[in-house]
């Protein structure tokens, strides 16, 4: 359900949001979270673009926050590098559903619960867990060769039925 993009947000900002050593370079930020710097660079210029992250140029350069940590929501960070989307109309793209069926409708419903969870939890909310285990974004990696396990939803029309 969640892109590989979200996630390399969301343990970037962890990551920038723990750092106690100013402005974090995107080196730095791939060696603590073992995110590949190329794509994390990509990441974090949407980030910038979103206006939750700053970033400087120069020797002392690098990426910062933009705002405090309880002013970012999780949803801030989701919405900045990929979206949620809602299901508006019939996915089969049948014209006679003007409406969403039952279970369309129950599924962006669930969708909706997950854009309010993330639109209630701030990234300092986050941290605050974080920090009860460790803040140098051990939490947020995975060991060398071990894929974080991420929940699709299946695709409409993809043997499912939908």
């Amino acid at each position: 359900m969640f892109s590989q993009t979200v996630e390399y947000a969301l343990r970037a900002m962890v990551c920038l949001a723990t750092s106690e050593q100013g402005p974090q370079t995107a080196d730095e930020i791939s060696q603590r979270t073992r995110l590949k710097g190329g794509y994390l660079s990509k990441v974090m210029r949407d980030l910038v673009v979103a206006g939750l992250v700053g970033s400087q140029r120069g020797p002392n350069g690098g990426f910062t926050l933009a705002r405090p940590p309880a002013d970012i929501s999780i949803l801030d960070i989701v919405t900045a590098v990929d979206p949620i989307k809602r299901i508006t109309q019939c996915p089969m793209g049948n014209p006679n559903h003007v409406r969403l069926c039952s279970l369309h409708q129950r599924l962006d419903n669930a969708i909706g619960e997950i854009e309010r969870a993330f639109r209630e939890t701030s990234l300092a909310e986050v941290l605050v867990e974080e920090r009860g285990g460790n803040s140098q974004c051990r939490a947020l990696t995975m060991p060398p060769g071990v894929q974080a396990a991420t929940l699709r939803l299946p695709q409409p029309g993809r043997g499912t039925g939908l």
